[in-house]
């Protein structure tokens, strides 16, 4: 058989789809759309009036398309308030966990380093036994940080499990590299800076990815720290709008109760999609180095 019959033959029976592949791609369709439609209907319902969502709350497409729950949201100022809080927690949280955790995972992942078995082990059980959060509280307290973002901050700053991922990465790097730039008389510092994180852009990507959500998540540390309304984040300005759109669900009694409790519902799913939006665009730019810098991370070596 010629190269060039093989060659066809190759594409041939790569382009050929069997049963189960048809079910398989079937499948994941139903689950790409038990996603995808709530998720579609959460911005239909923003964009729509309240008869309308009245009429019909689960619409694909508002008939009267309008801007009032957008308008009514952020007249109120307290989401605005949200993102203002959410961006200094990471501004200032992102850079301090990705500095947290590279560093140690850098000092563990060396042979050398001394006391690194114990040290690894005190981090590991923090994962399987946790103090709780009245100690946490306690701590906070008595540092003075309780009814500020530092609070909150420093109590998201570090994830074991992502000091973990890390310190695989750096374990898989060539040892000789290392070497190399400490015959040229470079420090640890220096080696961890110039030569280390330049060559794990993968794992960093994952890591700032992952800080990156739970500080945009982060609602339960400014719930339990935090007590004035000007400095709650994004999710807990979230939170007291569903709080306060179900109470006015179950005091409507009139007519008039049920087109608020319809318009509040609106705002609701306005706040719901503008909360995600951003680190909806923020996964894209990172999703190339996510799948290499996990399957790394994760393998021991």
């Amino acid at each position: 058989m010629s190269n060039t019959a093989a060659k066809k033959q190759h594409k041939f029976r790569i382009g050929k789809m069997t049963v189960l592949d048809y079910v398989i791609f079937f499948l994941l369709l139903i689950f790409a759309l038990l996603i995808l439609i709530p998720f579609w209907n959460v911005i239909m319902i923003s964009f729509s009036t309240s008869k309308e969502y009245a009429d019909n709350p689960l619409m694909m497409f508002p008939r009267n398309p309008t801007l009032a729950s957008y308008k009514a949201l952020f007249e109120d100022g307290s989401i605005l308030t949200g993102y203002w809080n959410t961006f200094k927690l990471l501004i200032v949280g992102l850079p301090l966990s990705l500095f947290l955790t590279s560093s140690m995972a850098y000092a563990l992942s060396r042979s050398k380093f001394p006391g690194k078995k114990i040290i690894f082990f005190l981090v590991l059980f923090t994962m399987i036994f946790n103090g709780g959060i009245v100690p946490l509280y306690l701590i906070m307290k008595s540092l003075h940080l309780t009814g500020t973002l530092w609070s909150v901050i420093l109590a998201g700053s570090f994830s074991a499990f992502n000091m973990i991922l890390m310190m695989n990465y750096f374990q898989s790097l060539p040892e000789s590299l290392m070497e190399s730039a400490r015959l040229d008389g470079a420090g640890e510092w220096r080696i961890m800076f110039s030569v280390v994180l330049p060559l794990a852009a993968p794992i960093m990507a994952t890591i700032t990815l992952f800080y990156g959500v739970a500080y945009w998540n982060s609602w339960y540390d400014a719930m339990i720290f935090l007590r004035k309304a000007d400095q709650l984040p994004l999710q807990n300005v979230l939170r007291t709008i569903i709080v306060e759109s179900q109470t006015n669900a179950s005091n409507a009694s009139s007519v008039d109760a049920v087109g608020k409790q319809a318009f509040s519902t609106g705002m609701k799913m306005a706040a719901v999609f503008v909360t995600m939006v951003p680190i909806m665009c923020f996964f894209p730019m990172l999703q190339k180095h996510f799948a290499k810098g996990v399957l790394t991370g994760a393998i021991k070596t």
